[in-house]
């Protein structure tokens, strides 16, 4: 049952004490040293019962007073030397507002509140493995007091996991919020629950980043690439495919009306949702005479082992025809602005010609007039070094400026009327999420959780 009244102190095992904070840190002692009893350890239940009531009425200053527990002042753990359980802070909560002015210390509120909310293990890193014996004492205090229920909680440490690139210490999360370095507790670089989540890893690939890490004493370092790695091995036999272009050039297919009678004419092009789940069906979109790609699908003079559209070379429109580079157009600087092509017939894929003509690459596209435009958020690691802060080093001195890239870019159709928190793998890009805050059907709105393989850089 829920504690009621100050049984602690009713039992004499717990004392108001009124020295400076400076008194009780000399009176503490240290390893080498037994701790000195404090002047007020000796009240009665009662005086110190009465003095209690005054700290919960307010009517002591922020720090006259304290209520400890009463242990051994010379134990060689300095954890049991008469821990403070209470003190004076006259300070808004969230919860309660102003009602309250004293409030629990977080090693006298913890083992407390697993036993209320009936934890069986309380999993604690290795810093906590010295107040263990305040924890296991607290609690077995409670129980022969008949506050609390046997079996109670035990506390268990284990080495932290450490992940790279990625810093926990929520005193430094709190400055990239306050100094805007991140949009937000829920920015999706941040390593918090809701970071995450916006960000579109699953729970699944959290877990199971976790569970190939184990559990030890030793401590160590988990590389960052193992989030992602987990993440695709979740996602890759569920996600529904789709395909994306992000860095948009437009490629134009010049004989078209000769070959189909109209510029108007749209060839209907179909791929599975999931490649290995037939059952999940397929998904359509239209093949005309404008086509969206990607811009380093094409190169004017190719490098040796390019495979893709220059001019003279042929590939394969993924989903759809055999198309033969024949040159570009460039704008007044010289940059292309669009990449001509003829189609070449009876080889669309599907149909008995599809095999007839072989090619050495297939590129994706999006249709011009069968896409819709979306704002891509490509997110990457928020920092450059694997230990950001390790040894004093100032963490905002290694922040990657390049941890979140925003683009312009063309996709299916299905991805612009999915719902939020949706999950896709965009073939060739990676895997991506419909934002959970700013997706919306018809203004679509993508973030990348993970790419098809680990090209991670600091650049």
């Amino acid at each position: 049952m829920r504690p009621s009244r100050p049984v602690l102190v009713e039992a004499g095992l717990a004392y108001v004490d009124e020295q400076s904070a400076d008194e009780m840190r000399a009176h503490r002692g240290d390893f080498g040293t037994a701790g000195v009893d404090s002047p007020f350890r000796g009240r009665t239940p009662a005086e110190n019962l009465a003095r209690l009531r005054q700290m919960k009425n307010g009517e002591l200053a922020d720090g006259a007073a304290v209520l400890r527990a009463k242990l051994d002042m010379a134990s060689p753990n300095i954890n049991l030397r008469d821990p403070v359980l209470y003190r004076i802070k006259r300070a808004t909560h969230h919860n309660t507002g102003d009602t309250w002015c004293i409030y629990p210390m977080y090693a006298y509120a913890h083992p407390i509140e697993d036993a209320l909310e009936n934890i069986t293990h309380s999993i604690c890193t290795l810093e906590f493995e010295d107040q263990r014996p305040w924890y296991d004492w607290l609690l077995d205090t409670l129980c022969k007091l008949g506050l609390l229920a046997q079996p109670r909680p035990h506390q268990y440490e284990f080495a932290r996991l450490n992940v790279t690139y990625v810093i926990t210490s929520k005193r430094k999360l709190r400055q990239l919020v306050d100094e805007k370095i991140v949009a937000g507790w829920d920015d999706p670089r941040m390593p918090t629950v809701a970071g995450l989540r916006r960000r579109g890893y699953t729970p699944e690939a959290i877990r199971l980043m976790c569970e190939r890490a184990g559990t030890s004493k030793a401590g160590g370092w988990t590389e960052y690439a193992s989030l992602d790695i987990a993440l695709r091995d979740d996602l890759d036999p569920k996600a529904p495919r789709a395909m994306a272009v992000l860095d948009p050039v437009k490629l134009r297919l010049t004989n078209w009306s000769e070959l189909f009678g109209s510029d108007s004419h749209r060839e209907d092009c179909h791929a599975p949702v999931h490649p290995q789940r037939p059952a999940d069906g397929e998904r359509r979109f239209g093949l005309g005479p404008r086509l969206w790609i990607e811009r380093d699908d094409f190169a004017e003079v190719p490098a040796k082992g390019f495979f893709r559209l220059f001019p003279g070379n042929r590939v394969r429109l993924k989903y759809g025809y055999v198309v033969e580079c024949t040159g570009c157009e460039k704008d007044g600087a010289g940059r292309v602005t669009a990449v001509l092509a003829r189609v070449v017939p009876d080889t669309k894929s599907g149909t008995p010609g599809a095999d007839a003509i072989k090619v050495k690459g297939t590129i994706t596209w999006v249709g011009a007039d069968d896409s819709a435009t979306a704002e891509v958020r490509l997110y990457d690691r928020l920092f450059t070094e694997p230990q950001p802060d390790a040894g004093g080093k100032d963490f905002k001195a290694s922040l990657n400026p390049h941890s979140l890239r925003v683009v312009t870019g063309y996709v299916e159709k299905a991805l612009a009327e999915a719902p939020p928190d949706q999950r896709f793998q965009i073939e060739r890009h990676g895997y991506f999420v419909t934002e959970r805050h700013d997706h919306a059907p018809g203004r679509p709105v993508l973030n990348r959780i993970a790419p098809l393989r680990d090209t991670w850089t600091s650049k």
